[in-house]
């Protein structure tokens, strides 16, 4: 059995002959994509099975091998708590699911505050499906930007799609309004991002922050401000709030970078296009979502 059926624990692949004499520990990290961590997790845990036995990571696999790898049950942090959480499910299998995002809502519970997050409501919807995974993420939205965000059910399925992500397997466009207009109506911002001094929050361009780039481009301008198109390259934390706030454009809404009020009271920013490589269909996934009330009442008062 090569894969996984949708939904399976447990991963089993039968050895090819191009990975005759690998070991079984160069076979999952660079075959199987396996991180570190998850190879500790199931040696530690005797999750190994060659021909039905156990093995170890130092295994030499042959042609024609039955290896088999049996994740142990996966722990829940403490903090994190089944939450009854209203989750719009646009997709859903085995392995993934796609999910619309509403505003003022945190996708991970915060250790300051009880609101619920999507975390804590895709524990309570794991568990009415007799399901025991914990939250994975693999693309996170700030609290009061909407649109589609990709979550992995399991462990091995969040690693593929961590690795999918560095290697642009899983792409992202989002939309944002931003107050006035660019100077320039398509390009590049290549400026690195760090956490402004004595702020937890706020982040800010600055010369020994993390490298980040943003692709854009201007969809349309109105009276006064601009629909902009962006494309990620990096993830930094607010990335494009402080991007466009450090050219001068800040989102409309956001108060925290300074963005105008009067129009939206939260940044007006929506994933609206999410697609990725599924690890385990191997093929592409392609899905899109409409502005919510907000942003597309501002639109609607401009026309």
């Amino acid at each position: 059995m090569n894969g996984n059926e949708a939904g399976e624990r447990n991963m089993k692949w039968t050895i090819e002959d191009k990975h005759d004499g690998m070991l079984v520990r160069d076979y999952l990290v660079s075959v199987r994509a396996f991180s570190r961590r998850m190879i500790k997790t199931v040696k530690f845990s005797d999750g190994i099975r060659i021909n039905g036995n156990s093995a170890t990571v130092r295994y030499i696999l042959h042609k024609g091998d039955l290896l088999e790898i049996i994740f142990p049950e996966e722990q829940k942090e403490s903090r994190l708590q089944p939450k009854e959480v209203p989750l719009h499910i646009v997709y859903e299998d085995g392995d993934v699911l796609v999910l619309e995002k509403q505003t003022n809502i945190p996708v991970m519970p915060s250790p300051h505050s009880n609101q619920a997050s999507i975390a804590n409501g895709l524990l309570a919807y794991y568990l009415k499906q007799d399901e025991n995974y914990t939250a994975h993420i693999v693309t996170r939205l700030d609290r009061n930007t909407s649109g589609l965000m990709l979550v992995a059910k399991h462990r091995y399925s969040h690693s593929q799609l961590s690795s999918f992500q560095q290697k642009g397997l899983v792409k992202r466009a989002y939309t944002a309004f931003v107050d006035g207009y660019l100077k320039e109506k398509k390009g590049e911002i290549d400026a690195p991002i760090g956490r402004k001094p004595g702020s937890i929050i706020e982040r800010e361009v600055r010369e020994d922050g993390q490298k980040a780039v943003t692709f854009y481009e201007v969809n349309q301008e109105y009276d006064g401000f601009s629909s902009v198109k962006i494309l990620l390259q990096t993830g930094r934390t607010h990335q494009i709030r402080v991007h466009f706030t450090w050219l001068g454009s800040p989102l409309l809404g956001d108060d925290l970078y300074g963005g105008p009020m009067d129009r939206i009271k939260r940044q007006a920013l929506h994933c609206h296009k999410l697609s990725f490589y599924h690890p385990f269909r191997q093929k592409w996934l392609h899905f899109s979502s409409v502005f919510p009330d907000d942003m597309r009442r501002i639109l609607t008062c401009e026309n």
